[in-house]
């Protein structure tokens, strides 16, 4: 887990180095505005080319929807569990809040109600946590582990971990500050590590009680005090809460920014009918442009969810294993590469110098990850 941490930093980073060289480059141009999002598939385009611009949309689109579904899917679960609401119904509600969030109070309204809900997640934490400990949760910390069964384990470590869907919001919201982003990376990937990882040494303690392989979950809900309960699915839907935020938030912005790009595109000289026609609606299309782009964005992942059971653990497979690593761990060191054989043409772009060792390993890395999934899937298949 920890040397997965260290692969998704080290990607984060090289992302965060790719959008501000781009949005210094893009300010030199033009005016920008503020939060003006450069999104991936334009990093992408605008340092590999063409070929890299389709790649980066695809699999982001794909990664995007597979994201959504997983937590549309896990908020309806955990809300049945809650309140007895129908799973499908209690998704589509949950993400329904939080779109309108981002629809109506903005990045700004939403970072504010994304730090409430964070804090809470972690004081919830801490208390589970405690209670675990006090329950015998570090008792099995000597046993032997199986270290043939971690291969398996990487997608789901790599979905909990990854952040990268909001670096390219993160760097217009800090203005492109590269030693504010830069903290703000470090710091906010430490929170869900240490979590994780005092998670890990607890579910091992409490795993270790049984005879029998349980869910550490189970285990700890066996505690006589009926909170416990409550306590772990309020976690749960706070940390699923907090992942959807982000992931739509930048969803979002994606399709807002292809859309614009299609606004753009409009031709601007037709016949007088033709020009009236394309100017209403074009028109039209830049006052409801926000809404479309949360439409496509929302719409078909709470449809797949609702409708395709246990869809939370195949989403998260595909995500994990295929578009993250692909997305998060082989373009960027990518886009730095190519950003660096430009060193010559723009003396100011330095911020990648002397790194081609370490872009070469993280690719490689990345690159073993998704042929390593290849062969687990096919092996699944083939059995």
């Amino acid at each position: 887990m920890i040397i997965c941490w260290a692969f998704l930093l080290i990607e984060a980073l090289l992302l965060v180095e790719v959008n501000v060289a781009l949005r210094k480059k893009k300010r030199k141009n033009e005016e920008e505005d503020d939060l003006e999002v450069i999104s991936i598939r334009t990093m992408a385009q605008e340092t590999l080319g063409e070929w890299g611009g389709t790649l980066a949309t695809v699999t982001y689109v794909f990664l995007g929807y597979t994201s959504m579904i997983a937590y549309s899917s896990k908020s309806g679960d955990i809300l049945f569990h809650l309140i007895n609401l129908p799973a499908s119904i209690s998704g589509i509600f949950f993400t329904s809040l939080f779109t309108m969030l981002i629809s109506i109070g903005g990045t700004r309204a939403t970072d504010q109600v994304n730090q409430w809900l964070t804090t809470s997640m972690i004081g919830l934490l801490l208390a589970i946590e405690v209670l675990a400990v006090v329950s015998g949760g570090w008792a099995g910390l000597g046993g032997s582990g199986n270290w043939g069964k971690v291969p398996a384990t990487i997608p789901v470590i790599i979905f909990s971990l990854v952040y990268h869907d909001l670096a390219p919001v993160l760097c217009a919201y800090l203005g492109g500050d590269l030693t504010r982003i830069r903290t703000s990376v470090l710091l906010g990937s430490l929170v869900p590590l240490l979590a994780l990882l005092f998670w890990d040494a607890v579910a091992l303690g409490l795993s270790a009680q049984s005879d029998q392989v349980v869910d550490p979950v189970e285990l700890l809900m066996r505690v006589k005090w009926s909170g416990v309960s409550i306590m772990v699915e309020a976690f749960s839907l706070l940390a699923v809460g907090t992942s959807l935020i982000g992931t739509l938030l930048s969803f979002f912005e994606f399709f807002k920014e292809q859309l614009s790009n299609f606004t753009l595109q409009f031709p601007s000289t037709q016949l007088p009918q033709q020009g009236n026609m394309l100017f209403g609606l074009k028109k039209w299309w830049g006052r409801n442009k926000s809404l479309t782009a949360m439409t496509m964005a929302v719409t078909p992942a709470l449809f797949v969810s609702s409708t395709v059971p246990d869809a939370f653990s195949a989403a998260t497979d595909i995500a994990g294993g295929y578009c993250m690593t692909i997305l998060y761990g082989v373009l960027p060191p990518a886009m730095a590469w190519a950003m660096l054989n430009r060193e010559a043409e723009d003396p100011e772009q330095k911020a990648f110098s002397k790194a081609r060792p370490l872009l070469l390993g993280v690719g490689l890395f990345a690159c073993c990850i998704v042929i390593e999934q290849i062969l687990q899937d096919i092996l699944l298949f083939g059995s």
